[in-house]
């Protein structure tokens, strides 16, 4: 593909997600500087030209270069790339605003809500944004792309908003290419609504292949918690038809049933009889879904949106509630009629 015009292009986070990106985006022809918070990190990256903490068997290209100095990163940009897990999201962008130019624009890969605030990440921009007096675009990056395949350039699909069609049109052009398809959208909180909320359905549906249950009941669990994913959204305002896209049902597919998903892991293990503490000890990268469902179940609450799947993964997590007790309480809710919202 021709590159229009070369970006120079701040990532920050230097996890699986926040390489593979800098890779797609490197190796399309942009200079990306990574950004890595511990400098002997950095130090491997640029010595090996390799990611091997987060993402071994891929090679950078000399268009990346990695620095744990996010003023050295970020100077001179004017597109900066978070991709830092979201309970980090908000200390991270911190030191960032005060780094970003008149016209810069910021796009979040990241996928979570806040605990604390229920913000999820645009939110947390804006409001970081607000209260230093400050503007720059915003945009968020979703849909089904595991790292590891996009960094071997895997055709992947993805979408990518911003609430004006100006600006997601800008930010498609920057990500887009033959092998990495870019959909445009403006409905902001319905892509990072589905974003975030599809790991909680990843880790129940986890939990059920760990007890043994067979492709049905997965079915029904992905179908039943992409309609909770859409009450909700609805409810703040979102477009119900986000929730069929990319950035719902995709998503959501992906990580229900892909070997790769960290949340699946989570639930599978649960099924299996092991405790989430020793879960979590045994993992390098980020389970996203854990701590957000405790974000969402204070959101769906706040809201008045019945979530049964999250009410019973919450209690599965936060309350010691066994998988096969959580089982049950689904199974004998009282019946309703399937397209009741």
């Amino acid at each position: 593909m021709t590159l229009l015009r070369e970006e120079h292009i701040a990532v920050i986070g230097a996890g699986s997600w926040g390489t593979a990106l800098a890779k797609l985006l490197s190796d399309k022809g942009h200079r990306v500087h990574l950004w890595a918070h511990r400098p002997e990190h950095v130090e491997a990256i640029n010595r090996e030209r390799e990611n091997r903490k987060y993402l071994p068997g891929f090679a950078l290209s000399d268009r990346v270069a990695a620095s744990a100095d996010l003023g050295e990163v970020i100077s001179g940009k004017n597109f900066v790339l978070m991709v830092v897990p979201s309970h980090v999201f908000r200390s991270v962008f911190q030191q960032v605003v005060p780094l970003l130019g008149q016209e810069s624009v910021v796009v979040s890969a990241t996928k979570g809500i806040e605990n604390d605030s229920l913000m999820t990440m645009s939110q947390v921009m804006d409001d970081e944004l607000r209260k230093n007096g400050k503007s720059a675009g915003i945009g968020v990056l979703t849909g089904p792309s595991f790292a590891k395949e996009v960094a071997a350039g895997v055709p992947t699909a993805v979408t990518v908003a911003a609430r004006k069609k100006e600006l997601a049109a800008r930010i498609q052009d920057i990500f887009f290419t033959e092998r990495f398809r870019v959909y445009a959208s403006t409905d902001l909180i319905g892509q990072e609504l589905g974003a975030a909320l599809k790991n909680i359905v990843a880790i129940a549906a986890g939990i059920s292949d760990g007890l043994g249950y067979g492709t049905n009941t997965r079915a029904a669990l992905i179908t039943r918690g992409l309609a909770e994913i859409t009450r909700l959204g609805v409810k703040m305002g979102a477009n119900p038809l986000t929730f069929s896209g990319l950035g719902g049902m995709g998503d959501l597919v992906l990580t229900c049933t892909g070997d790769l998903s960290r949340n699946r892991t989570v639930g599978l293990q649960l099924g299996q009889g092991k405790k989430l503490q020793a879960i979590l000890a045994e993992m390098e990268m980020v389970a996203e879904g854990v701590k957000t469902t405790r974000s969402a179940w204070k959101l769906a609450r706040r809201e008045g949106v019945d979530m049964p799947i999250l009410e019973q993964i919450y209690q599965v997590l936060y309350e010691d509630k066994s998988c096969q007790q959580a089982v049950m309480a689904l199974l004998t809710r009282d019946q309703r009629e399937e397209m009741e919202y």
